[in-house]
């Protein structure tokens, strides 16, 4: 949802001393460093609308850095599609090295201490292994776990498969981020920011976003802006110089 903004609020916004507020929040530069160097003023737009894009390749790259070593599965590239299709390509250490799976998004939620995503498996295959891939394709996945070992992906992403859908939870990952160790006036970052739900979209997913900032958190921002917005008397004095 986009709010439209009122023109004499913008005025009051290009009038503050923006020098002045930056002295004022100095105590809170380590949670403005982590957002800038998290996210671009576009993406910080997208969110304050209600959602976010996230381009497969940025995807690929964050599952690279938390799957690690420990787990049966060493590597995963998903790539989306236009349908609602996303398609996953992990890497084993199984016997059959490569397990393809294309299914859809069925929740993604993070809501304070949840933090989940549900992914139903339409399609699976192992290939260029003949009767194998054959059979595959037409069991459940939980049954492929039973018959090849459990397949984990890290001590920090926990993997749960019932049947043909895929529960992860990456409520640990994320705490571990420095989103989750990040606070602001007592106020971890990451729970000002809720996730209520993912569309599979060509070339990447766009998340449901939903901005949850506490009452004190608005009110010290307010603060600053009143305590550094030029007063009245300021403003017309600037106005007599210019003219």
């Amino acid at each position: 949802m986009v709010i439209e903004i009122p023109a004499q609020v913008i005025e009051q916004v290009q009038n503050i001393d923006w020098g002045s507020v930056r002295e004022a929040v100095k105590d809170y530069q380590p949670a403005l460093t982590v957002l800038r160097d998290t996210w671009d003023r576009e993406t910080l737009a997208q969110i304050a609308e209600g959602h976010l894009f996230v381009r497969d390749s940025v995807l690929n790259e964050a599952i690279a850095k938390n799957i690690g070593t420990d787990g049966t599965i060493r590597k995963i590239v998903l790539r989306s599609h236009e349908n609602g299709r996303l398609d996953l390509t992990c890497t084993t250490s199984k016997k059959y090295k490569t397990i393809e799976l294309s299914g859809t998004i069925e929740k993604f939620v993070h809501v304070g201490d949840k933090s989940y995503a549900v992914y139903r498996v339409r399609e699976k295959n192992i290939p260029n292994h003949g009767i194998v891939s054959w059979i595959f394709s037409r069991i459940s996945l939980s049954m492929v776990e039973r018959m090849m070992g459990h397949l984990d992906v890290s001590d920090r992403l926990p993997v749960d498969i019932r049947g043909n859908k895929v529960y992860v939870d990456f409520h640990e990952v994320l705490a571990a981020s420095k989103l989750g160790q990040t606070q602001f006036r007592g106020h971890k970052l990451m729970d000002m920011i809720e996730i209520e739900g993912a569309e599979v979209r060509e070339g990447g997913i766009q998340f449901d976003m939903n901005l949850n900032v506490p009452d004190d958190v608005k009110e010290t921002l307010r603060e600053v802006l009143r305590e550094h917005r030029p007063s009245a008397a300021e403003e017309s004095s600037e106005e007599g110089e210019k003219t």
